[in-house]
């Protein structure tokens, strides 16, 4: 003997016009509440058969301007900086920041430590500076340590931008990514 879903079909179209957001195992408990005593799988097939399916909200992306970086044309222009992980034989686990000038490609400095805070990147920064003038700006990805308070005190107190990457995008930070990949395959990979 079929069944008759023509009044169950038409509050649940109701009760989802009413509430567009919720799927179907809130909508089935709605009618459960309304003494509309179904079967979860009911639910669901009607559902379905409406095309009620809610749609997932797609996670909107911060838009920037994608504009090509000038190549620096002097060295102290612009350094790129990145981190490298790699564990010690003990499953230790540490990080090494590399710092390289974009123009002469030559290694700024290394800091190498099993934890590297914000605060300690600008300390390290600032013994840098000791030795040679500081770049117009610093290329760098979104971590946590680049993006700090810490950081971005530091930047502002000695005028230096920090240019943030576009995240999922390491190709923008390309002279860094070359050097790290140098720097894994000939020291981190042969030990």
């Amino acid at each position: 003997m079929p069944r008759d879903d023509e009044p169950l079909r038409a509050r649940l179209n109701a009760l989802a016009t009413c509430y567009p957001r919720y799927g179907y195992l809130l909508l089935h408990a709605l009618l459960r509440q309304e003494g509309l005593v179904v079967n979860r799988k009911r639910t669901y097939r009607l559902y379905r058969e409406a095309g009620l399916q809610v749609r997932t909200r797609r996670r909107k992306r911060l838009v920037r301007p994608r504009a090509p970086m000038p190549c620096p044309d002097r060295p102290n222009q612009r350094w790129s900086m990145d981190f490298v992980s790699d564990q010690l034989a003990s499953g230790r686990r540490f990080r090494v920041l590399n710092i390289v000038d974009d123009f002469s490609r030559e290694c700024v400095g290394k800091l190498v430590d099993t934890s590297i805070s914000g605060r300690r990147l600008a300390r390290f920064l600032d013994d840098i500076a000791q030795q040679r003038a500081l770049p117009a700006s610093v290329v760098c990805d979104n971590g946590p340590e680049l993006t700090s308070k810490a950081m971005f005190f530091w930047a502002r107190e000695r005028k230096v931008t920090l240019a943030f990457i576009q995240p999922g995008k390491p190709t923008q930070n390309a002279f860094i990514e070359s050097f790290n990949g140098k720097f894994r395959d000939g020291c981190l990979n042969q030990h």
